[in-house]
């Protein structure tokens, strides 16, 4: 089964192949370039560099949010007309699931950190079950949501939070938690001065890797869950348009 997955959700915009659990490529682009500009020219690439053409693709995933309210429609646009124009399921995946899952192996609290503007993040809690899914013998009865590989949990649903409230949060906790995403690049001084016991993974890590939603988009797909064609990102804020304009009718 061949897997086409794209994140878009932030200002990185990353594309990845994958033939059931092998990776064939990955393209990511961490720059200013607009989504709508370069999303299309990565797919056509890695497609070309594996000679493969949308026909040979059996399912596509993408990010639905939070994050970037342009970038995750452009995302989603561009897998939904793939999906319709080839009549080959989609599934969307959360960019913070994908976060997480580059960091499962964590001994504690996982962390996603999502920059959410004026000092908030989107996130959500994680926390890996066991180094190695081999050794698991008790994986069975473990109650783990069915999008989610055996090796991570999810603790807590995504929101966006004020930084100040994600670290009571983990505070309360008392253990050890390693914080992951493009909010480290942000807010990494002020983690390490007011959240004691916490960590953080090598930088290249801090980005979405479609790679990681299409791992976790491939779950579904194989279990035959696919998304509606109606549906849409989750973004957890209203846009900023929204906002302000509330803001003036109070």
């Amino acid at each position: 089964m061949i897997i086409l997955a794209v994140d878009s959700s932030s200002k990185v915009a990353t594309v990845a192949l994958m033939s059931d659990e092998k990776l064939l490529g990955e393209i990511t682009l961490n720059d200013k370039k607009q989504h709508s500009v370069i999303l299309m020219t990565i797919i056509e690439e890695l497609l070309k560099n594996n000679n493969l053409s949308v026909n040979d693709i059996d399912g596509y995933v993408v990010s639905k949010g939070p994050g970037s309210f342009t970038g995750l429609r452009i995302g989603m646009a561009t897998i939904k007309g793939m999906s319709f124009g080839s009549n080959k399921p989609y599934v969307s995946v959360s960019s913070l699931d994908a976060l997480a899952l580059s960091v499962s192996n964590f001994d504690g609290i996982i962390c996603p950190i999502m920059d959410a503007l004026r000092n908030s993040v989107y996130t959500s809690l994680y926390k890996g079950q066991c180094n190695f899914i081999s050794s698991c013998d008790e994986s069975k009865d473990l109650n783990i949501k069915s999008e989610l590989p055996i090796t991570l949990e999810k603790l807590s649903d995504y929101s966006a939070l004020d930084l100040d409230e994600l670290i009571e949060i983990i505070k309360a906790k008392k253990e050890k938690v390693i914080f992951i995403g493009d909010g480290v690049d942000k807010y990494k001084d002020y983690l390490i001065e007011n959240c004691p016991n916490c960590t953080f993974p090598p930088n290249h890590l801090n980005l979405v890797r479609a790679s990681s939603l299409g791992e976790l988009g491939s779950i579904l797909i194989k279990n035959g869950t696919f998304d509606d064609p109606n549906s849409a990102p989750f973004y957890l804020k209203k846009p900023q348009a929204e906002r302000e304009y509330e803001q003036r009718m109070k």
